[in-house]
């Protein structure tokens, strides 16, 4: 109660004497003009408030205790990103005003290097219907609270409104691209429900590939964060991986490429129905927090996730396609194919082997992937044979068809001194491959045994 009266403003101070009674309890006394405010503010931020122990006559103080929203229309202001406003949230008067940020997506935030101001600010924030804690930034002595578009969407109908109503004016002086805020609008407007107990995942693209992770300073939360993963049927070091938390410094969870695409799988295909559903929970979580991180990440992620559902779905046998690759049309239809894995000077390989007819033109084509670099990378490689009908360049057009149309995207085609041309694949071609049924068991299996996350 003492540290409770040290936040509030000088003007809503209150007196307050504690009287040790017998056993544990304590009797708190509040006196001076403020003590009824004080008992409202407790009325809603008590664990208890709401319960059925609670009095009739502090029933009635819950129901005065009202939280209010507001907006400094006067604070509208354009910023490098986008634009920002204040909001201003209070209870009993204990007021704290927060910066609304809109650019990839609505982020609310407030700081302070007092962390009673910061703990404050989470519980009025709290009261609000959103739940943010605080965390302190690395060796800056500022305390930090935010919270983005989801869990905003998640709270107090007072609260989503004012919020709606910033995004509305941000468009009015187009701070803000109309098609984005209709997005937002209607989660603003319609209210989210966030699923219990999930951790605020963060998502963001590097070089082109999805980095998806969760941080906290517990070494309990990682934890359990992982066994919930493993819960819902990924593998450590395969499809996450796990950093501990050291020294006051933040651990995280890291959902690899894989891991993404075979929770997707699961949320489809797997005949454990619990696991299914936490599965396709994890997923709808994962493109939620895509779709506010931006149009490429979540495009991204939509893209993996199909991948992932799609896996095993469909079989080469009978598999007809027409693409097209570098203006010429190719009629590509597969007769048969499968995965093997085998050793290559101490390399585990794996080798894709289809036959085909592309353009009339039979031919047993094998792309031979392996593991490479420092980022322990899947790359496959073929190359055009010289006694194929045609010689090398036809029979490197039919090839680079034949991966099109089974992928979905073209592979790189490169043409050496002497006349050799290399046929290369990337780890998302690999992706494609693992749709067909013929391939995929092979295909994640190796990609198992090969990892080393």
């Amino acid at each position: 109660m003492y540290l409770l009266n040290q936040l509030l403003p000088d003007e809503l101070k209150f007196d307050v004497r504690i009287y040790v009674e017998e056993g544990r309890y304590y009797r708190i006394a509040a006196s001076g003009e403020n003590a009824a405010r004080l008992k409202r503010l407790l009325a809603v931020s008590a664990p208890s408030a709401g319960g059925e122990y609670l009095s009739p006559k502090f029933d009635q103080f819950v129901e005065e205790a009202r939280v209010e929203v507001r907006l400094d229309e006067n604070s509208i202001r354009g910023t490098k990103g986008g634009g920002a406003a204040d909001l201003i949230i209070s209870v009993s008067g204990v007021a704290v005003t927060y910066t609304v940020y809109l650019s990839e997506a609505i982020r609310l935030t407030y700081t302070s290097t007092d962390r009673s101001r910061a703990e404050l600010a989470a519980l009025l924030l709290k009261l609000a219907g959103v739940d943010a804690a605080v965390w302190k930034g690395g060796g800056t002595g500022v305390w930090y609270v935010e919270a983005t578009t989801d869990k905003l969407a998640a709270g107090r109908g007072e609260l989503r409104k004012a919020i709606a109503e910033i995004v509305k004016k941000a468009v009015e002086k187009r701070l803000v691209e109309a098609g984005k805020a209709e997005r937002w609008l209607k989660k603003l407007e319609s209210g989210l429900t966030l699923e219990e107990g999930w951790p605020k995942y963060n998502i963001m693209l590097f070089k082109g590939v999805p980095v998806i992770r969760f941080g906290s300073i517990s070494r309990d939360n990682i934890e359990r964060e992982a066994q919930r993963l493993e819960k819902m049927g990924l593998k450590r070091g395969i499809h996450f991986s796990v950093t501990t938390p050291e020294g006051g410094e933040k651990g995280y969870v890291r959902i690899l490429r894989e891991g993404l695409a075979y929770a997707a799988w699961l949320s489809v295909h797997s005949k454990d129905e619990d696991q299914r559903k936490l599965a396709a929970r994890f997923v709808e979580l994962i493109l939620q927090r895509a779709e506010e991180a931006g149009e490429d990440v979540r495009k991204k992620a939509e893209e993996i996730v199909k991948e992932g559902k799609e896996k095993g779905s469909q079989t080469l046998r009978n598999f007809e396609k027409e693409v097209e690759v570098n203006g010429e049309k190719h009629r590509v239809k597969v007769i048969d194919g499968e995965a093997v894995e085998e050793d290559g000077g101490g390399r585990k390989l794996l080798r894709i082997k289809i036959t085909a007819e592309v353009d009339g033109v039979r031919s047993d084509y094998t792309i031979t992937f392996g593991r490479y670099g420092k980022r322990n990378a899947a790359m496959g490689r073929a190359y055009a044979r010289a006694d194929a009908p045609g010689g090398r360049e036809d029979d490197a057009k039919r090839l680079a068809a034949l991966i099109k149309a089974l992928t979905g995207r073209e592979p790189w085609v490169y043409r050496m001194k002497g006349g050799r041309i290399i046929i290369e694949c990337s780890g998302e071609h690999l992706e494609g491959f693992r749709r067909y049924a013929e391939l995929a068991d092979a295909i994640e299996r190796w990609l198992e045994e090969t990892n080393r996350w």
